[in-house]
């Protein structure tokens, strides 16, 4: 199979990149050349800007000369409709099958336990990043490219180790403050219900789906069946960091959203739109079209793997301050707040 993934190198694209190197298959990335992540062995690889369609139509002009094509071509880095339609517009000579990953983020969420399926409406009020990802569905729907969507959810790997909020861009900052003793901040109170699924996991489901007849036409999100509250994954980090189930429990402190929305504002949309809401999915789509298929990967283990990861290389172990900061204060609020209601309410 002939694959071209266009933005080769994040999270989900490079593990379907090294599953994809090592099944055989003639794979090309297209990339700005500015990762330090190596491309697998015999890839080939184009240098462009892939958001600028006349770069990228002049990068893959020979191949267009020469009549070449893609059994698929996998869309990482598409965020507006009008990407995904110049999109359609260089590729529907090229290829015979265009995955636009996308996200289950834009589902519509409920106040009652709803197990997402692939036809719950997309409606997202709060994030700007999940109605945009819609709006490039539509745009696709209708454009006559033969064409797949991918919807992955919350995903980690190794080197992403997933949290509620504060540790996007530095994962590490999370375990640094478990092992200090710092406050472990959960939302509400810890138990609302989150699917969290591993890159590979993703990455196995979406090359299932690539040169597959079944695929075309499809929408489809590939999730964990592994479905645990924010609590019980926060323990669970907190166990692979080292750390006692009583440490984990002195250090844990519950605060509403509302408060770290107010706190980091820029949050707003990933936790209104999305994280406060429980997010337990149905994946009979993905087991029917890739039979054999599922999520091998328990939180357990690859979260303890992505630890690992990060303490191969200091380097790696980068913390965000601004984010520590801002923690410790919400935690202090909530602790004095709580101590309060002990002294002035309780018995």
């Amino acid at each position: 199979m002939r694959i071209l993934i266009i933005g080769g190198t994040g999270l989900i694209s490079s593990e379907l990149a090294a599953q994809a190197a090592a099944a055989g298959h003639d794979l090309t990335l297209v990339t700005r050349g500015r990762s330090a992540l190596a491309a697998p062995p015999g890839t080939s690889t184009i240098h462009a800007d892939a958001t600028d369609a006349s770069s990228l139509r002049e990068a893959l002009h020979g191949m267009r000369l020469r009549g070449e094509r893609f059994d698929s071509v996998v869309q990482f880095i598409a965020f507006t409709p009008e990407h995904v339609a110049a999109d359609v517009e260089t590729f529907a000579p090229l290829t015979d099958q265009y995955v636009l990953v996308a996200t289950s983020a834009a589902y519509q969420t409920f106040d009652r336990l709803h197990p997402l399926t692939e036809d719950t409406p997309q409606e997202n009020l709060y994030w700007e990043y999940a109605r945009l990802k819609a709006e490039c569905e539509r745009a696709l729907r209708g454009s006559g490219i033969p064409w797949t969507i991918v919807r992955p959810a919350h995903t980690y790997g190794d080197s992403k180790i997933p949290g509620y909020t504060g540790n996007s861009s530095h994962p590490w900052t999370l375990v640094d403050r478990m092992r200090r003793g710092a406050d472990i901040v959960l939302p509400g109170d810890g138990t609302s219900l989150w699917t969290l699924t591993h890159a590979s996991d993703v990455a196995a489901g979406m090359l299932g789906l690539l040169s597959n007849p079944a695929a075309l036409g499809e929408a489809v999100h590939i999730t964990s069946d592994e479905a645990l509250t924010w609590r019980g994954i926060h323990a669970a980090i907190a166990r692979a960091a080292g750390l006692t189930d009583e440490q984990f429990a002195a250090q844990a402190v519950c605060v509403p959203s509302d408060a770290l929305v107010a706190a980091r504002p820029s949050e707003a949309g990933g936790i209104y739109g999305d994280k406060m809401h429980p997010a337990v999915y149905d994946t009979s789509t993905i087991k029917r079209l890739v039979p054999g298929w599922e999520a091998r990967v328990p939180f357990e283990q690859g979260v303890a793997a992505a630890i690992a990861w990060f303490e191969a290389d200091p380097a790696r172990q980068q913390v965000n301050e601004a984010a520590n900061a801002m923690l410790d204060a919400v935690a202090r609020i909530y602790r004095d707040a709580l101590d309060r209601v002990r002294d002035e309410v309780g018995p």
